[in-house]
């Protein structure tokens, strides 16, 4: 049976896997779900790679998987340890020399109305203040008890993970899948699909959902996580 190491997204935290987890469990397979220090200014996507790597110990058949931000990392974890598939779920893909800043200044990366809804804290971090934003961005179709629940958990982001340039030369030589919602209103799915197929090389696998799937749509998530184990 396969180990799916799941990593989470930028406010977010091992949490967010609660709902998709049994799901996979219940089928045999191992899940260990990465709570990354967000909050830490000096951590970056090459030190969440070292954390995943580090917390997947001896596991074998490892399917990691990276939410958002997380989808950043993966790709690293593969050049620290074997790595049977990677799976950017609502990614946002990185290339080759370029941040995730350089991304979003240059490119149509995000659904209008994403922008604008955080707050910067003294250390540079970014945090939600407001509830109804923050559904609206991630959670909308989500139960209310759930998007509630969630947003109760939202945590800073340190801006490290988006400053660092992209440290690889291109996504390693390893089976990879890529997932976006339709109904996505953070990363625009017409940019997701785009980018699925020139850095990818893969046709996005769809999901009529929005930018949290494993809340909204845990059970069609996992079995596309399942066909791929």
């Amino acid at each position: 049976m396969a180990t799916f190491a799941l990593v989470h997204g930028a406010w977010h935290g091992a949490w967010c896997w609660e709902r998709l987890t049994p799901e996979l469990e219940q089928e045999g397979h191992q899940v260990v779900a990465v709570d990354l220090p967000a909050e830490d200014p000096t951590a970056g996507l090459t030190r969440y790679a070292e954390l995943t790597e580090e917390a997947l110990g001896d596991a074998d058949d490892v399917i990691v998987v990276g939410h958002s931000l997380g989808a950043g990392s993966i790709p690293i974890v593969a050049t620290l340890r074997p790595i049977r598939h990677l799976v950017f779920l609502c990614g946002l893909l990185p290339e080759p020399g370029k941040s995730v800043t350089d991304r979003y200044q240059t490119e149509d990366v995000f659904v209008p109305g994403f922008a604008g809804n955080t707050v910067t804290l003294e250390d540079g971090a970014s945090a939600w203040p407001e509830r109804e934003p923050a559904v609206r961005c991630f959670f909308h179709d989500c139960a209310e008890a759930d998007a509630d629940w969630a947003f109760a958990r939202l945590r800073p982001q340190s801006a490290a993970p988006r400053r660092e340039p992209w440290p690889l030369d291109a996504i390693p030589d390893v089976e990879r899948t890529s997932i976006l919602g339709r109904d996505e209103r953070c990363i625009r799915p017409d940019w997701s699909r785009t980018m699925s197929r020139e850095l990818l090389g893969v046709e996005a696998v769809e999901l009529d959902s929005a930018h949290s799937p494993f809340l909204s749509r845990p059970r069609e998530l996992a079995d596309v996580l399942l066909r791929i184990a």
